[in-house]
């Protein structure tokens, strides 16, 4: 079996030493497979996710991608995935058509399959007709979107999105529920944290249920049905992921 994209092992971690947010947190992401990272507000996801994106320097453990650690290459490791933050982050004298172009520089996409991912994307999240928009003059919906088009654009081998329906339409959540699903085809690995977990069960292969900095329940969704003592079956994550949160 191949290695895992994402590797996260015996990771602790916090903002202090002294109290870490994260207890020994395992889990790992394969190709061609999308891990729900679900928990209440205050749970660790952010923190893990910032583990994960180099901004935080584990107490303990280890974070590896696509086979490396940050500290063994740095440039292999930061360029093998992309991040949808909860909050859009763009740079308001930009456009939409200059933040791809940003973006495809960053990952050294070649001019001919930048054009083509370009206008994909422009047209399947509606935004053609604002390529030429500033940041500054788009709603946070469409701020979201052009996030979610620039780590699209990437084609990384692993993409971390956090809470990405938020200000989202209906068309454009259900146009990046559909990208997603042609992304783990082709073989990427996706980590995604979401509070709707009808979503999440119904798109991801696995599951991480966290709670209180811990992993309570990790794998598929009968594996974290059996850890939680319920039956599986539809909507079964969600019966699952309340008795783990509030029994513990």
């Amino acid at each position: 079996m191949s290695e895992p994209i994402l590797q996260v092992t015996g990771l602790t971690g916090g903002y202090s030493p002294r109290r870490p947010v994260l207890h020994d947190v395992n889990f790992e992401v394969r190709a061609g497979e999308m891990v729900g990272l679900i928990g209440l507000n205050g749970a660790g996801k952010s923190t893990t996710i910032k583990h994960v994106l180099g901004l935080m320097k584990p107490h303990q453990g280890i974070v590896k991608v696509d086979g490396v650690t940050l500290e063994e290459n740095a440039e292999r490791y930061r360029s093998a995935f992309a991040y949808v933050p909860e909050t859009p982050v763009l740079f308001d004298e930009l456009t939409v058509e200059e933040h791809l172009r940003l973006t495809g520089m960053a990952y050294n996409v070649a001019e001919p399959q930048f054009d083509v991912r370009q206008d994909q994307l422009l047209n399947e999240f509606q935004m053609m007709a604002k390529r030429a928009a500033f940041a500054s003059h788009l709603s946070k919906g469409m701020k979201q979107k052009v996030m979610i088009m620039n780590a699209l654009l990437a084609e990384p081998p692993l993409y971390m999105i956090d809470e990405p329906f938020l200000g989202l339409d209906p068309l454009g959540i259900r146009s990046l529920l559909e990208r997603l699903v042609e992304v783990k085809k082709r073989g990427s690995a996706i980590l995604m944290s979401s509070h709707i977990l009808a979503t999440v069960e119904a798109y991801c292969d696995r599951f991480i249920i966290m709670h209180q900095g811990r992993v309570a329940a990790y794998g598929t969704l009968d594996e974290v049905c059996q850890a939680a003592g319920v039956e599986a079956r539809g909507g079964a994550l969600e019966d699952a992921f309340y008795k783990l949160v509030t029994e513990q």
